[in-house]
């Protein structure tokens, strides 16, 4: 189980991310267009440097929904390896048995 802190921290950065999202597009839309003059990409990138930094995509950690452990995470499960193996032992999961060969 991961601490409990680093859980919170990254929910916290979930819920600035969803909060910044139209803000920073846009001015990353800005900024990234050439056919804007100088001046005003320069002022887009002033006021995205002013933004809160945990507001960007880039600063999460995906994490297991269970344990929260951040490696050996499956995306289309959302779950950590270890989970996903000790719910497809008890029978949790429909379809998934362990293989043997």
């Amino acid at each position: 189980m991961a601490k409990k802190s680093a859980i919170e921290k990254n929910l916290n950065k979930e819920k600035q991310v969803k909060k910044n999202k139209s803000r920073r597009d846009r001015l990353v839309a800005i900024c990234k267009n050439r056919s804007t003059s100088m001046e005003d990409r320069f002022e887009a990138q002033l006021k995205l440097s002013e933004m809160p930094r945990n507001g960007a995509k880039t600063r999460l950690r995906n994490r297991c929904l269970i344990t929260g452990r951040p490696r050996g995470y499956y995306r289309k499960v959302k779950m950590s390896r270890i989970a996903l193996r000790e719910l497809a032992l008890s029978g949790q999961i429909p379809g998934m048995v362990k293989s043997s060969w």
